[in-house]
């Protein structure tokens, strides 16, 4: 393991101090090219009708009417597509067997929204009207909030003694125990999906925002057997995507397949109340832990339950959150005794796939939450007890009782440098102060490790002259600056003005084949594959070679892992029981920093989507599969007055898996924001009351918080 020692300030980067973001200019400017941009004069235009139930038969469906509407080109159901189905999901755990579910349903409907019919129309609105001319007759089936089929897929681990519980507890030790819904949330990003697709010459061009490319353009190819190279995919700017564009979607396929059997070109954007209801939730957990600890501080054992729903089918990486959270358990800490035991089933609502974190925040919060009620047990305070049971930084690379592997990291030195800038110690004497004052005031840490991706990415870069390149990468872009990070690192790489280098990124017929841009992978992996590429292709200009100089890479990696601890200051209204988080200081590790601006940027954007989980954000349904919080009238999220002052840290243990020394920052805000908001609203309760209040689940709205304070009267 190595260490850069230094610490960058990215809360203080001043002006002068912040490099250039190529993309800027042109997208505050409105210059951006989404697919919503995207209009031709042959464009046709395409509506869904969509379930009305969680769990019907269909009977009838009659598109008489629609079908004879003005402006209707054609109304498509199951059968005139060819009854297609759904790529089948990665298979990441060992009991996990495919799932066929149709594009577009003929005998059963499994969620509400899920599409059955598809409108195409000269222009949205005709598409809109005739939509409403389709007749649906169902039969609801019983149980709709029950298992699809009695099936589930399991995540188990086991260290240590097996048996280590309370019956085997040493004399001296205590057990604490939590259970803690977080809910199902919404991506939420600025552009809903939208879809192009144009048939033309045998040739299917698709313009999509998506993070995967190169899978979507073989699941495309699949689905209308044929070669990949008879399916371009091209993802231009993308809104936002946070995991919930990185499967390819029943309506994408659907639309494909249209623009084939019509030979024309159509187009799809979704309402935001049609994401509501289908596009891909995340979250949805209810997580149950006991940890034992000894008088000492020692931890002991970890029992955990994780339960998660996964809607009606399986995107790709529909297990991912499941995996990693039972896998990053028991976090950065060293325990003696593990038995974790984690559960998914489907269900009739929306699918679930990753999000942003992706069973990191999970984990991190029962981790965390349990870690801190033991502290409270046996009087330790919480910054100590973690101190006294960190991971050592001599112990890397370092093998989790799971079997992961720990590249690198200096968990101590991050705690430390946390408190430090927070004034933990005197900012504990302060609180005393203020509760003497009869403020409600608590103060929550959460420490949290994240993996970063492995495997594999692609990269190409074409020399034209001793002054200009173009370079490539099969890792696309939905707004973290990539371009930027790209092209400078090229430049600095190659030894050219970043000026005279162009880049290609999210098309399929002009960039290598890729894995895509998620779990926190695009640098360390996508960024090495690049670095890889120009040393090599400086290399054969300095011996010569003549122009073009075109070079390929792919480049594989083992996991790395990125860590970082968040304490958070919260004071609760003791009358409507609203907390407001007054500050937050945060120590991340992400390894080498390319451009402090960007990863900056990651991590408040990272942190405002922790902080509207934690307080606010949650789907619900109701016992019919109907979603009852399917608008923004319904479904709170954060704006910029929600956002507390924010003091970021940050630090640098190189990772040991990729020449750059780089790990993951974008999921970080996702992870530890939660954990320390929950643990600072605890801590604040626990003083207020005198003693644990029950088991507290997100969001922590003003009147959950509420609820839990009135405790202390009525007991």
């Amino acid at each position: 393991m190595h260490t850069v020692n230094n610490m960058i300030d990215l809360t203080n980067l001043k002006a002068t101090d912040r490099p250039h973001r190529l993309e800027n200019t042109r997208l505050v400017q409105g210059l951006g090219h989404y697919v919503h941009n995207l209009h031709s004069p042959d464009m046709r235009h395409a509506v869904f009708v969509r379930s009305d139930y969680a769990f019907a038969t269909l009977l009838k469906v009659d598109t008489s009417l629609a079908q004879g509407a003005p402006g209707v080109i054609a109304v498509l159901a199951a059968q005139d597509l060819d009854y297609p189905v759904m790529p089948d999901a990665n298979p990441l755990l060992v009991n996990q067997n495919p799932q066929s579910f149709a594009v577009l349903p003929h005998d059963t409907v499994q969620h509400v929204g899920q599409p059955i019919v598809l409108i195409v129309a000269e222009t949205f609105k005709q598409a809109q009207a005739a939509a409403a001319l389709v007749h649906i007759d169902y039969e609801a089936l019983p149980e709709t909030m029950g298992k699809v089929n009695p099936a589930s897929f399991v995540s188990n681990y086991t260290a240590g003694d097996l048996s280590h519980g309370l019956s085997a507890m040493q004399s001296d030790e205590v057990s604490v125990r939590t259970v803690i819904t977080w809910p199902r949330v919404s991506a939420m990003t600025m552009e809903p999906r939208a879809c192009v697709a144009r048939w033309h010459n045998k040739q299917l061009t698709i313009w999509l925002g998506t993070q995967t490319p190169s899978r979507t353009q073989h699941d495309l190819a699949k689905a209308l057997a044929v070669s990949n190279e008879h399916i371009q995919v091209i993802s231009p700017d993308v809104g936002g995507a946070f995991g919930a564009k990185s499967s390819i979607y029943p309506e994408e396929i659907a639309l494909a397949l249209a623009a084939r059997k019509l030979q024309t070109t159509i187009r799809w954007v979704a309402s935001r109340s049609e994401e509501f209801v289908s596009a891909c939730h995340g979250r949805g957990t209810v997580l149950q832990g006991q940890l034992s600890v000894t008088a000492s501080g020692h931890l002991c054992g970890l029992s955990a339950q994780i339960k998660t729903e996964l809607g009606a089918w399986l995107p790709y990486s529909a297990t991912v959150p499941l995996r990693n959270t039972t896998r990053i358990l028991p976090g950065p800490y060293r325990v003696d005794h593990l038995n974790i035991k984690g559960e998914a089933t489907l269900s009739h609502t929306a699918p679930v796939n990753i999000f942003r974190g992706a069973g990191r925040p999970e984990a991190t919060l029962l981790i965390e939450t349990l870690i801190e009620r033991a502290a409270r047990a046996i009087g330790a305070d919480p910054v100590e007890i973690r101190r006294f049971n960190l991971i050592d930084a001599d112990d890397m690379p370092y093998q989790t009782p799971t079997g992961e592997t720990f590249d690198s990291g200096d968990f101590a030195a991050t705690l430390t440098l946390a408190c430090e800038k927070f004034d933990y110690f005197p900012q504990r004497m302060e609180q005393q102060r203020r509760r003497q004052r009869g403020e409600v005031v608590g103060i929550g840490v959460g420490f949290y490790v994240e993996p970063c991706g492995q495997g594999w990415e692609s990269a190409r870069v074409t020399l034209h002259d001793n002054q200009k390149a173009t370079i490539a990468s099969g890792t696309p872009a939905q707004g973290q600056g990539h371009a930027t990070t790209f092209i400078d690192l090229a430049a600095h790489t190659l030894g050219y003005d970043a000026q005279h280098i162009d880049i290609e990124l999210g098309d399929t017929a002009t960039c290598p084949h890729g894995v895509g841009a998620l779990a926190s992978r695009s640098m360390a992996i996508g960024g090495s594959a690049l670095f890889n590429a120009c040393q090599e292709a400086r290399q054969q200009l300095d011996r010569g070679a003549p122009f073009p100089i075109t070079i390929n890479t792919r480049f594989e990696s083992k996991e790395t892992w990125s860590n970082g601890c968040v304490i958070a200051r919260v004071k609760l209204d003791a009358e409507t029981g609203e907390v407001k988080i007054e500050s937050i200081v945060w120590a991340d590790d992400a390894g080498m920093i390319l451009n402090p601006t960007l990863a900056y940027d990651q991590l408040i954007g990272g942190a405002a989507q922790g902080i509207g989980q934690a307080l606010m954000e949650q789907l619900r349904y109701n016992d019919q599969g109907q979603l009852i919080t399917g608008s923004l009238m319904d479904y709170a999220i954060p704006r910029a007055q929600d956002m507390p002052p924010i003091d970021i840290y940050s630090l640098h243990t190189a990772s040991t898996t990729n020449p750059l020394g780089a790990k993951g920052v974008g999921e970080a805000g996702c992870i530890g924001i939660p954990a320390a908001i929950m643990n600072a609203v605890r801590d604040a309760l626990y003083c207020h009351l005198g003693y644990e209040a029950a088991d507290l689940s997100f969001p922590l709205t003003s009147e959950t918080v509420w609820q839990a304070m009135q405790k202390k009267s009525s007991e």
